[in-house]
């Protein structure tokens, strides 16, 4: 896809910049061989339940819905550890990124490109993963849905986007490794492109 046009790359967080399986994978010594299963759930229940709320109306934030989601699939592998849901709560907030981002990133803005992250993840979620890789400095914004008050795949949470950057939708670029995300971004009328992460 060209870029003739845009001005404004946004991208979401959770699974395309930064790789949700690296938080079960650092507490790999307590969790063994189940740490792949209890990520692949909890990522799978933590969507589930934004979508749930969604259509109930709802709204909790993502930290609640991270923690809920976590508390479901560690009595589900039958998983009782002390100190383990708040060691994996805190690593949440730490993240690691995919091995192409930051020098992606890096590269986009030195072409002057504007850059956002739109994310379901609280502001404090985001502020805190955004720090610990490094990547401070590196967004002219960093959107949470709790300005809007509802999760993906609300179009209000895409005009969210357009009206902090001041950017007309046909001229974003919208980044996510979510296919759901990135069909619901196109609707919107963003211009998109979708990271195939997972095959």
């Amino acid at each position: 896809m060209q870029l003739n046009g845009v001005e404004a790359c946004v991208f979401d967080a959770y699974g395309t910049l930064f790789d949700f399986n690296t938080a079960a994978l650092a507490a790999r010594d307590e969790l063994g061989d189940d740490w792949q299963r209890l990520s692949d759930l909890w990522r799978q229940k933590q969507l589930q339940y934004t979508w749930l709320r969604g259509l109930a109306g709802r709204h909790a934030d993502f930290w609640q819905v991270t923690g809920d989601a976590l508390d479901f699939s560690l009595a589900t592998l039958q998983i009782d550890r002390p100190g383990l849901r708040a060691r994996l709560m805190d690593l949440y907030l730490h993240l690691g990124t995919y091995p192409e981002v930051a020098a992606t990133l890096r590269e986009l803005k030195a072409g002057g490109m504007k850059l956002a992250i739109l994310s379901n993840g609280t502001p404090a979620m985001l502020a805190a993963v955004v720090t610990s890789s490094g990547l401070d400095g590196v967004f002219d914004a960093v959107l949470s849905v709790e300005d809007v008050g509802a999760f993906k795949p609300h179009p209000a949470v895409y005009g969210l986007a357009s009206d902090r950057l001041r950017v007309a939708p046909a001229a974003i670029c919208f980044l996510s490794s979510n296919g759901w995300d990135a069909y619901s971004a196109k609707a919107f009328g963003f211009r998109v492109l979708w990271c195939n992460r997972f095959g």
